[in-house]
């Protein structure tokens, strides 16, 4: 496999784009785009579906993206043997969007802070994509909103999942079919509302869709519809409604990654550390 290639490859990726990935490895966007398709026909299959200047992956491409990057680590870390230069650890953590607190920042900048020696970086998605990155070891420390008892983990607490809406979106959980604001298709709360609201017989539809906290939360104030939110995502402008159908229980877990080193466990740690001893959880269960 040529390490080249794949480069390319997983630059188009990061980039977002074949000029872009040009720009990141100084070379002009023919070039990339002539190293992808020689790449598309060594592996005999498509890597990317093209929409203009947009690029996305294909379900092939999405599978070699954890082999290329990996391969890609395992020649610098060859490299750095051989010439006896001392390795940075590469740090990975994944985090919920509705949980990318400022007080959780600050935690994760102490850590960069007091790890020097290692390179930091910060992922903020939904737990799905979260959970699939962990697994291809594209991250090595996540925190993941699943189902409870959803396999290993660091430590797990109990989420409080409540409708909530607007100051002055009362009648929206009483509306039918019932406006729901939710995150994209893939996140766990969207799955819990309509389970819920379809259990007890009542129409729904979607009346907002954001991927970030704040475009929900703005959409409630304004009386867009209702949401199912866990309560650490309560502003002073939205209020619980106990009227809808309870949802069905979930966990946010701490997870590492199988091959996750010395500076990522350490990492985990201290998130456990900050959710029990500064935001008061109390875990379910926990490990190490």
């Amino acid at each position: 496999m040529d390490l080249d290639l794949l480069h390319s490859f997983v630059s188009v990726v990061d980039a977002g784009g074949f000029t872009r990935a040009g720009e990141r490895v100084h070379r002009t966007q023919s070039t990339v785009s002539q190293q992808i398709r020689k790449l598309e026909q060594n592996l005999g299959c498509a890597l990317f579906v093209r929409d203009g200047r947009q690029v996305r992956l294909t379900e092939d491409g999405e599978r070699l993206l954890g082999y290329a990057r990996r391969m890609l680590a395992l020649s610098t870390e060859i490299r750095v043997a051989v010439s006896g230069q001392q390795r940075a650890e590469v740090v990975r953590l994944g985090v919920p969007d509705d949980f990318a607190v400022a007080a959780l920042t600050s935690q994760v900048a102490a850590f960069a802070r007091a790890h020097p020696e290692a390179r930091l970086s910060v992922r903020c998605d939904l737990s799905v994509a979260l959970a699939r990155a962990l697994d291809r070891g594209d991250l090595d420390v996540a925190l993941v909103k699943r189902d409870p008892q959803g396999g290993p983990c660091v430590a797990a607490w109990p989420e409080r999942l409540h409708w909530m809406h607007g100051e002055h979106g009362a009648h929206a959980a009483l509306a039918d079919p019932v406006p729901l604001v939710v995150f994209p298709q893939g996140c766990l709360y969207r799955n819990r509302a309509i389970h819920a609201l379809e259990s007890a017989g009542l129409r729904w539809r979607i009346s907002y869709e954001s991927p970030n906290l704040h475009g929900i939360q703005a959409a409630l104030e304004g009386g867009m519809g209702v949401a199912l939110l866990e309560v650490r995502c309560q502003t002073a402008g939205l209020r619980r409604d106990e009227r809808l159908p309870a949802p069905a229980p979930s966990e946010l877990a701490l997870c590492t990654g199988r091959e996750a080193g010395p500076a990522a466990l350490a990492l985990a740690q201290r998130i456990r550390q900050f959710c029990e001893d500064d935001l008061g959880w109390t875990p379910l269960r926990q490990v190490a």
